[in-house]
């Protein structure tokens, strides 16, 4: 039963990797937003200017699409269910999308966001741990691969 139970403790961990993940780029969003509408720049704050428009919605929509599936990924194995492929998707998802959105955040501060005064920073560095943490993402797409050819979770996720 040792292996049943590892791979059961791998698909926990790799949900609490993707909410976590989840967590650190909604708290970038928000230093993003917040600074964006702070900072001025041609007499208007730069949250006013096309460039940053963009950044900040691409940055909400990545957010909320990891937000989505690492609920997903939990409700699937708070059910009961087998959750392998979902928490794979989980953890690649949310970890891939937190380091964009922490880059972004970064961009977003400028200059600023390199200084540790800023909670950017920080949070830039936490998001790259997301990447390897429960297993690297190469690892994870191997994962989901596997589980696409076995056939395992695709209808319970619409995926054939």
């Amino acid at each position: 039963k040792g292996f049943a139970q590892l791979m059961e403790s791998l698909e926990v961990g790799r949900i609490a990797i993707a909410a976590s993940a989840v967590g650190v780029a909604a708290a970038s969003l928000k230093a993003a937003m917040q600074f964006a509408s702070e900072r001025k720049a041609f007499g208007k704050p730069i949250d006013q200017h096309q460039a940053i428009e963009l950044r900040l919605a691409e940055m909400a929509t990545k957010l909320l699409a990891a937000r989505q599936v690492t609920l997903l990924a939990a409700e699937t194995k708070q059910a009961g269910g087998r959750a392998d492929m979902v928490s794979a998707m989980a953890k690649l998802y949310a970890s891939e999308a937190a380091a964009e959105i922490t880059q972004d955040a970064i961009r977003v501060h400028g200059g600023h966001g390199y200084i540790a005064d800023y909670q950017v920073e920080r949070l830039h560095r936490e998001a790259l741990l997301y990447l390897v943490g429960e297993g690297t993402n190469d690892i994870n797409k191997l994962v989901i691969a596997r589980r696409l050819r076995e056939g395992r979770e695709t209808s319970l996720l619409g995926l054939v």
